[in-house]
């Protein structure tokens, strides 16, 4: 094989069946997770599909080690929350190591009647929390962007992949677990729901990593 050929095997664009080209990863924070995960963790850039049984499920746990470790690196970026369900409790962020320096939170509003603008999740237009959440993606201002839509198109979620590849950014998509039966771009899709011991992830779609049940202690 010639070195340019070998080379090329190397972007993480590329996929070889269950032989995955090697990728920058960030570790996820458990053990049993990263080693199912292609690469053994989250993927440094694109964008994936965390599907929770419910918002609030235990799906953004899985996420806070690896959001610690992002924002208290000495080169860190903005780690962007857009149009959270809730919001965000910065004591607790705080206590699970996250730097709050390094989190911005992004509110998408919809006029209401008289002009005037209100904030809460009634009020949140899925085309502007989509809007926004592509163009933090493609800023390249952030080292992880996190977003909320309970539906997508795969159209819209091919644009966001390729402006999270643009920015290097990881995207984390949240969307309602029925979304598992429409096809997604995203390179890796994980199922989130309540277990005894904390959550069960199910890796339902990764290029070059395992596929099935993990069982995590989110304590």
């Amino acid at each position: 094989m010639s070195r340019d050929l070998s080379r090329l095997l190397e972007h993480p664009a590329i996929w070889r069946g269950r032989s995955a080209a090697r990728a920058r990863t960030l570790p996820t924070g458990f053990a049993a997770l990263d080693e199912g995960l292609p690469g053994g963790g989250w993927p440094h850039a694109g964008l994936i599909e965390i599907l929770p049984t419910c918002f609030g499920a235990g799906e953004l746990s899985l996420l806070l080690p690896a959001l610690a470790a992002a924002t208290r690196r000495p080169e860190a970026r903005w780690c962007a929350w857009v149009g959270p369900p809730l919001q965000p409790f910065a004591p607790a962020l705080a206590q699970c190591g996250v730097a709050l320096e390094r989190v911005l939170v992004v509110q998408t509003t919809k006029k209401e009647a008289g002009g005037k603008s209100s904030l809460g999740p009634a009020t949140r237009s899925p085309k502007d929390v989509g809007w926004a959440f592509e163009q933090t993606l493609r800023s390249g201002a952030c080292d992880i962007a996190l977003a909320w839509l309970r539906s997508a198109q795969p159209r819209q979620i091919r644009r966001l992949h390729l402006a999270a590849e643009h920015g290097a950014t990881l995207g984390v998509l949240f969307r309602p677990k029925e979304a598992a039966r429409d096809s997604s771009p995203a390179a890796l899709r994980v199922a989130v729901e309540p277990a005894a011991s904390g959550a069960r992830v199910t890796l339902l779609k990764s290029r070059g990593g395992a596929r099935g049940a993990i069982d995590l202690s989110l304590r």
